[in-house]
């Protein structure tokens, strides 16, 4: 009996370490695809209202770069991104270390 609860201790850390790895890697993907996402947005607007996609492309490109200066250049703001993503790593990483009294508990 002592060998299935460790093997249900061990199951449940594995799903966790899953979950944290999988937002972690959301949030960080999402603060390097959302650019290109305004870009294409940009680009599909100007297309709606008539200038092509390659000048629309060519016209999204620098307005999103300037935006993305704006948001460099306040301050604080990178710097606290990147905190929240590695301290929602740091979250996860004590959550999986924690089974692990879990488990020697149960052994």
């Amino acid at each position: 009996m002592k060998n299935l609860n460790v093997v249900l201790v061990r199951l449940l850390q594995f799903v966790v370490f899953a979950l944290f790895t999988f937002i972690v890697l959301v949030y960080f993907g999402t603060m390097i695809l959302l650019p290109l996402d305004i870009v294409v947005l940009i680009t599909k607007a100007l297309s709606v209202l008539g200038i092509g996609t390659l000048f629309g492309a060519i016209v999204a490109v620098p307005a999103v770069a300037y935006l993305g200066k704006i948001v460099y250049n306040t301050p604080g703001l990178i710097p606290m991104i990147v905190e929240n993503g590695i301290e929602l790593a740091n979250l996860g990483k004590q959550r999986v270390e924690a089974f692990n009294k879990i488990a020697e508990a149960a052994k």
